[in-house]
This record gives structure tokens, sequence and C-alpha cells, in this order.
């Protein structure tokens, strides 16, 4: 249950960043939750794999290349998923996994703190 609802609430997400002016273009809600499907793939397989690569760069930047990651991860999702585009590339990806990061949590803290 807790799965469904972190994928619904990340598909809304993803559609409200959209709506943002980022970049961040989806064509529907049907693509936003194939988008939070793939996402939420990308994030539990090549993120660790990603993470554990870029260490010595994190731990030099103090932990803000952790950013980078994110945004390789969210322009990965954008590339697989038909109807989910960056329309400024790159600097779409890195504001839209921060807005994600942040719309997500405030939505998940909602929903959570009504059930």
């Amino acid at each position: 249950m807790d799965l469904l609802i972190a994928w619904l609430v990340t598909a809304i997400s993803l559609l409200i960043i959209a709506q943002l002016p980022i970049g961040v273009e989806i064509d529907n809600f049907g693509k936003a939750l194939v988008a939070a499907i793939v996402f939420g793939i990308l994030n539990a397989v090549i993120k660790p794999i990603l993470v554990v690569l870029t260490i010595p760069l994190t731990i030099l930047t103090l932990g803000l290349f952790l950013f980078v990651v994110n945004a390789i991860v969210f322009g990965l999702a954008a590339a697989l998923v038909q109807g989910f585009r960056l329309r400024y590339g790159f600097w779409s990806a890195i504001f839209g996994s921060v807005f994600l990061s942040i719309v997500n949590s405030l939505l998940l803290n909602i929903v959570k703190s009504a059930t």
C-alpha cells in the first residue's frame, strides 16, 4: 500500500513541477505514472551505483555532487519515458530533481498526516 501511495504521489509531484518554468514537460497523467515507475526503478538500481562510483567527488564537494547524481537519474528517466522531456537539458534535470524532492516530501507528509 505504501508503495502505491509513493508511486501516485511521485506522479502528482511530477505533474506539479511540470507547471513550473524550469523546463520539465510531461504530456499527461499517464506519462507521469510511467515516469514515476521508471524514476523509482532508476533510483533503486542506478543511483546507488553512481553514488558509490562518485564518492571521491562527493567528498571533495562536501556532498554537493549528489545534486548532479540526482540530476543524472532524473535525466535518464526523461530519456527513457516518451512524453517526459527536459527543455533545457541538464539544468532542467538539476532543477527538476531538486523540486521533485521538495514537492514529493511535502505531499508525502500531507498524505501520511491524513492517514
